[in-house]
């Protein structure tokens, strides 16, 4: 981690590419003006690592650097050798939900008995609100059939491992956060294929059945075997006798994702990888995995980017504003449909997070791998940056005002 003392010169770098910035542009010079923009963000994503009360905003700095970067050297983004990067979008995706699954234990799902009201009303509002409100923006905006698919898309997509964190930060209730996303992630193969047929239906062709298995493919699989790790890796076992089998199943699970091609049963190499990572070294699993999902993240969007630059440079403002209006939507009718049905204040906050923050890598993945389409993941990639953005501000803003409830136990000590 960077000294507070040795940061100070990244945020004065950061001023002057700024400066520089605004001189490129009335120059003309947009080339040079987009790489200020790139060593901006990138300076400022390393000064705030090293504060404490602005390390939340480091993984959004990284990931507008990178997607501007992509925007400025698309070609970077798109082919190595003839390699194309697009190939590493599911790959990614598979990962980063495995890591999801490795945070999660049985125990998260069982919580959902304990908590029905949070969680019930929770994803009612969640699959109701967020794909009718984006369907109403996508409409209102009047964008193309496809970015307007990926709108709804995004908002019928279950909630994501970042509202975790967000909840954490905002002092929300974490426990009903988890709950929440697990919940959420297992109603996703039924609830987001009936929301796209029911309200994209009529822009694009929408196969229920492939985005039903493709979900089961891309985020349960993965989750389920993250759990199974988790398990593994905390199990009260005594001995080692569970690691040469756990060892062995995961080889065996290695190679049939490598001879059967069934989008139910391929469970992708780099994923087993990961496994058989976690099985040797809980330390790896604990430290990198977090690295790794959000370095994919920032990767998936930095290749969406530039394989989309036309398409954003001519609807990157309106998708930002719809972003920005749908993000907000979800924050005050999550919150407010908490408060009407009387749950405590760090619940209606819990419930603000996960109503308004979707699982953007999800969006990305069913665009790109059932919609086939790129146009339809700008919303998701757009919609995935601007919630970082708003998450960690509302959870900012929130972590120095505490829950009533807890403002009376503090005071009465």
């Amino acid at each position: 981690m960077i000294n507070e003392k040795f940061a100070r010169p990244l945020l004065y770098l950061s001023a002057l590419s700024l400066i520089s910035t605004v001189v490129f542009a009335l120059l003309g010079n947009y080339p040079v003006m987009g790489m200020m923009v790139v060593l901006m963000f990138a300076m400022l994503g390393l000064y705030f690592q090293a504060h404490a009360t602005l390390k939340t905003f480091t993984f959004t700095c990284w990931v507008f650097a990178f997607f501007f970067g992509a925007m400025v050297f698309p070609s970077l983004f798109m082919e190595i050798g003839g390699f194309k990067l697009s190939i590493l979008i599911v790959p990614l995706i598979q990962i980063i939900m495995f890591g999801m699954g490795a945070t999660l234990s049985l125990d998260d799902f069982a919580r959902a008995l304990k908590l029905p009201k949070a969680v019930g009303l929770g994803m009612l509002l969640q699959f109701s609100i967020m794909p009718v409100s984006g369907w109403v923006i996508a409409t209102a905006f009047g964008f193309d059939p496809e970015v307007a698919a990926g709108i709804i898309l995004i908002g019928s997509c279950s909630g994501g491992v970042a509202s975790n964190v967000m909840v954490y930060l905002s002092k929300g209730n974490v426990a009903l956060s988890v709950t929440m996303t697990a919940c959420s992630t297992i109603a996703a193969p039924f609830a987001t294929p009936f929301a796209m047929k029911l309200l994209a239906g009529k822009l694009i062709e929408i196969k229920v059945w492939a985005m039903m298995l493709s979900i089961i493919n891309l985020i349960i699989l993965p989750i389920a075997a993250g759990l199974i790790t988790h398990y593994l890796l905390h199990s009260k076992i005594k001995g080692t006798i569970w690691r040469p089998a756990a060892l062995v199943l995961a080889v065996i699970c290695y190679f049939l994702a490598q001879n059967i091609p069934s989008a139910v049963t391929q469970l992708n190499s780099m994923c087993g990888a990961f496994v058989l990572m976690a099985i040797l070294r809980q330390e790896w699993l604990d430290k990198g995995l977090p690295l790794v999902s959000m370095g994919g993240i920032i990767y998936i969007i930095a290749i969406i980017a530039a394989g989309s630059r036309a398409e954003i440079l001519s609807v990157g403002i309106g998708l930002f504003a719809a972003a920005l209006i749908h993000n907000l939507i979800g924050y005050l009718l999550g919150y407010y449909g908490a408060r009407a049905a009387l749950l405590a204040e760090a619940d209606c906050r819990t419930v603000a997070f996960e109503v308004g923050m979707q699982n953007g890598g999800m969006g990305t993945a069913l665009a790109i791998d059932v919609l086939k389409s790129t146009s339809a993941a700008l919303g998701p990639v757009i919609f995935g940056t601007w919630m970082n953005i708003t998450g960690s501000t509302l959870a900012s803003f929130w972590k120095g005002r505490p829950p009533e409830a807890e403002k009376e136990i503090n005071s009465s000590d």
